[in-house]
């Protein structure tokens, strides 16, 4: 499929170019920053321009990821421009053949279909026949089964993310050890199982399919050694065994509305309340907590009942509810670490070196041998520890 599409004639790369013209007035606003001292500048460098294209910048994670980015790119006195695609692959496609046009030097993409070799390689192609290195990061560029068919494919382009499994495999950890402490405290209706709801994000996306998987499956592990039954969804007769973000997102906004409805029939009173909580991730956690505080709980008062709640990502807002005693747990993923990454991959590029070239302390996906995949690691957040995922 992407061999057809790198031989495609040259009339179909026009047609392209004239969409492309035709809806280049979608394209989202754009920033472009300069060094703020360009005298201090190597006169060759200085007419570097990186290109940063986000997925969406109201999502929590990805905006602390956009802070601590714009620092790191500031400090290195490197010229950048920023897109926000709003969540439209489209309008992200527009965006990079704008940027390119201008003359960016590098792309550092955030891209919106995540998990699609195709629709990666669309962007790798425009970037290739241009000459241009392409930073993906984040948001997984490979579906299952097709993990390298780009990263071993193009010379120029590189990888910084985490391993999809990882933060779900830690959840179930941590959310089976809170159980086993504290089982009979969690189960309200005394019936020996604990209910959960699971709220899971985007549909297609690699991370949130992990997170929602081993989340259960490695909590149930740890109550099964211990002699306890598993989970139990607080709807038997759904299928899924989750509820499913409909913007396409991870947002706050839809864990709240969801859990809002659930609490109406599943309660106390009704002696089915929901008792456990996962998001994945912590703007969903944040939802759900808003909708059980309607409900009289996780107040963080002593006189009233606390559901356990976990996320994922170690945002500002997570951390200061954990610090209340309104959430439970979260995994931490290391924002300022990723944009320390990626500022080392686009200072490569202005230097005219390979995008990897003097991060071999870095770690490498080993699973499938992707040597130009970077990935960083989760941790079960305390609150002792420094990452800082600021909003």
């Amino acid at each position: 499929m992407l061999a057809n599409r790198r031989n495609a004639p040259i009339r179909a790369l026009l047609a392209m170019a004239v969409m492309v013209a035709l809806v280049s007035a979608l394209s989202s606003c754009s920033n472009l920053h300069k060094p703020s001292d360009a005298s201090s500048t190597d006169p060759e460098k200085s007419s570097f321009r990186a290109a940063v294209f986000y997925y969406d910048y109201d999502d929590v994670y990805i905006s602390s990821v956009r802070n601590a980015l714009t620092a790191d790119l500031a400090s290195r006195q490197i010229t950048y421009q920023e897109y926000d695609a709003d969540h439209n692959q489209m309008t992200q496609n527009t965006q990079v053949d704008k940027a390119i046009s201008n003359g960016a030097d590098a792309l550092v993409v955030n891209i919106v279909n995540s998990g699609s070799a195709e629709k990666t390689d669309v962007i790798c192609q425009k970037a290739n026949r241009a000459g241009i290195p392409v930073i993906f990061f984040n948001r997984p560029i490979e579906e299952e089964g097709y993990e390298g068919v780009i990263l071993d494919y193009y010379d120029d382009i590189a990888f910084v993310g985490t391993d999809s499994a990882e933060a779900g495999h830690l959840q179930g950890q941590m959310i089976g050890q809170y159980l086993v402490d504290h089982y009979d405290e969690t189960d309200l209706n005394g019936d020996g199982r604990i209910s959960y709801a699971l709220f899971k994000g985007e549909a297609a996306n690699v991370e949130a399919i992990y997170r929602t998987k081993y989340s259960v499956e490695d909590a149930d592990a740890i109550l099964a050694e211990r002699g306890y039954p598993p989970l139990a969804y607080f709807d038997a007769s759904s299928v899924d065994k989750f509820q499913l973000d409909l913007t396409g997102s991870w947002t706050k906004e839809s864990a709240q509305n969801y859990l809002l409805t659930d609490l109406s029939r599943y309660n106390e009173d009704n002696g089915n309340m929901i008792e456990l909580v996962i998001a994945n991730s912590d703007a969903m956690a944040e939802g759900a907590i808003a909708a059980l505080q309607t409900y009289g709980y996780n107040l963080g008062t002593d006189d009233c009942t606390t559901i356990p709640v976990f996320g994922v990502d170690a945002t500002d807002a997570g951390r200061q509810l954990i610090a209340s005693g309104i959430m439970t747990g979260t995994i931490a993923q290391d924002a300022q670490a990723m944009a320390d990454c990626i500022c080392q991959m686009v200072k490569n590029a202005q230097d005219g070196r390979d995008l990897l070239q003097g991060m071999d302390s870095y770690p490498r996906d080993t699973e499938y041998g992707r040597k130009r995949m970077v990935l960083l690691p989760y941790s079960i957040y305390s609150p002792d520890d420094a990452v800082t995922n600021k909003e």
